[in-house]
Parts: structure tokens; sequence; C-alpha cells
């Protein structure tokens, strides 16, 4: 048997295959003594060839871990496995596992294996994650810890967090932190700050300046790139409830700098200072008016009244 895991998100990936090999232990292994994990370029070549031609001891199966073997240019080396795997001269009582967490070689031997594992019954390819998988992601990964999260502290993980790797380190010090308790976005603002925004912040900036044509084109880039239509949504949202809590301050103490508003309002002094030319140009009971309309449109997409893609499109073009 060939199990392929691989991928760029290698927390997910490196989580498969520790739970493929605890299973297989639980299983047919539970002394050890037929698992075996090899580091490939920390191995000579022909050990490893020679362990996974070797059968089982005392056992029925045998699973032989190669990690990042793809990544090697040793020719000779992966033409062999190549070889092996591709004429099927593994025995059948052996379970050869191929994780990779880096890219694959140049070789052709090694592009022409990684084509083959590819074809597999048993592959698995774990890609970077959408925002929306990740909220997804974070509300399963806290459950498993016994914690609580709300949407809005979910959503800051998602848009903040640099990759899963540290995500999941976070949701570990929220959850001892809280104790129980529901985790909100003021709890997770201090273990994280805010990352500068990217492309998502400048379309919900364009869609708060009335640009359509570059709100269109930001949105329709985002959407190419697999963002999910309700992260977006949740970014525009949050763009206009930035701008009315900005404009009710900014009412109430004109004069404010955008520092000033930042600081007020827990924001990250980037945003507030892109924020401000807009809160200028919407009056206060306008910009209500519009949020009222996102939460309206918020029910109609969670009543089934309307499609979610094509509310934000009308939204943006009414605007």
């Amino acid at each position: 048997m060939l199990i392929y895991i691989r991928g760029e998100d290698t927390f997910r990936s490196r989580q498969f295959l520790r739970k493929t090999i605890e299973e297989f232990k639980a299983k047919r292994d539970p002394q050890g003594f037929n698992t075996l994990i090899f580091d490939i370029g920390r191995e000579a070549p022909e050990r490893v060839l020679g362990e996974l031609l070797t059968l089982p001891f005392l056992a029925e199966r045998r699973m032989i871990v190669l990690q990042n073997a793809l990544s090697l240019s040793d020719k000779e080396f992966l033409g062999k496995l190549l070889g092996l795997v591709s004429e099927n001269k593994i025995p059948e009582a052996n379970v050869a596992v191929f994780w990779q967490s880096e890219p694959i070689g140049k070789t052709t031997e090694a592009k022409k294996l990684a084509e083959f594992l590819a074809k597999e019954k048993f592959s698995y390819d774990f890609p970077k994650m959408t925002p929306a998988e990740i909220i997804g992601w974070v509300n399963a990964e806290i459950k498993t810890r016994n914690g609580k999260i709300d949407r809005a502290a979910a959503l800051w993980l998602a848009q903040n967090a640099a990759d899963v790797w540290l995500l999941s380190s976070l949701l570990d010090q929220l959850v001892a932190y809280k104790n129980g308790e529901e985790i909100k976005t003021d709890d997770v603002k201090m273990f994280l700050e805010e990352k500068i925004p990217d492309n998502i912040f400048s379309a919900a900036e364009a869609i708060a300046a009335g640009d359509k044509k570059s709100a269109f084109k930001l949105l329709n880039e985002q959407r190419r790139l697999g963002v999910d239509e309700g992260y977006l949504f949740a970014m525009i949202v949050r763009q206009f409830r930035i701008l009315l809590q900005m404009r009710d301050i900014w009412e109430r103490a004109d004069g404010l700098t955008s520092d000033q508003l930042a600081e007020r309002l827990g924001l990250h002094p980037f945003v507030a200072r892109k924020s401000l030319p807009l809160v200028r140009r919407f009056g206060l009971e306008r910009l209500k008016e519009i949020y009222n309309h996102l939460l309206d449109m918020d029910i109609k997409t969670k009543t089934g009244a309307g499609d979610q893609g094509a509310l934000i499109d009308w939204f943006v073009g009414q605007l």
C-alpha cells in the first residue's frame, strides 16, 4: 500500500501523518517494532530501499514513513524508488508513506515519482486554506480543546494569523487564558496584533469610497483566489462598522487625529489613517443607513432569500 501526503498547509499534513501513524500502531503495531520513520536526507539510501523490501517482524503489516524523499537530488536513489513503487515491487504487507512538506526536486525522477504517487488511491493534498476554511478550522479546533469562541474572534484570527502553526499555538493559549469562558475579539487582540490589511481591505475600502470599478475588480480577484463570499461580506461589514464608529466619535470630538481615533477604538493605526478620509465623505445618518442595509443583506442570506455574492454585487452597484 502507498500513501502520499503533501500540501502547502504543513500543519494539517503533519497532523494527518501523525494520526495515520498512531492508528497503524494502535491496530497493527502496539510495540512499535514494525513502524519506521525516515528523514530521508539523513539516511543511507540503500538502507531506506532495503527497509521498503523487508517483511514485517512477527506481524501482518509494516509501516515505513519517508519524509521529504521527493526533495532529494539523488537521481540514482529516486530512480530506484520510482522503480519499486511503479513496478509494484514493495511487498503487500508493507505500507509505504510518503510525506512531503518541502518543494518537489527538479530532477525528472522526482517529478515522475510525484506524478505517480498523486494518482494513487490514498493520495492526500492539504493546500493552503481559504479565509472561510480557516474560520471553520478554528471553530472545529476550539471544540476539540473544549473551548468556545465567538464569530468575530474567529474572523480576527483568520485575518491576522500568519499560518496554521501559529493559529494552533494561539488557540492553546486562548483556551487556557479563558478557562471555559467564550473567547472574544478583545481576548484575541491581547495575543495577536492586527495584520496590515491586504487586497480584501482594499476592496472594502473601494466600496466605501464609491469606486465601483476598482471594487468589482478587487472583489473578482479575491473570488478567483478562492476567497469565500461570506468572508468578503464580513470584511465589507467590518469596514463600514469602523467608519460608523469613527464618524460617531469624530462628530462628538472634532479635530481628533487618526492615531487618536485608532487608540479609542482599538484599531491598527494604518486602518484608521486609511479610513479617516472616508469618514469625512459619509454623514453619520448615511452610514447608519448603509450598515442597516448590510444587516438586512445578512438576514436574507441566512434565510435563503438571496444569494450572498449577488447581493454584494448589487450593494456595490448601488453606492
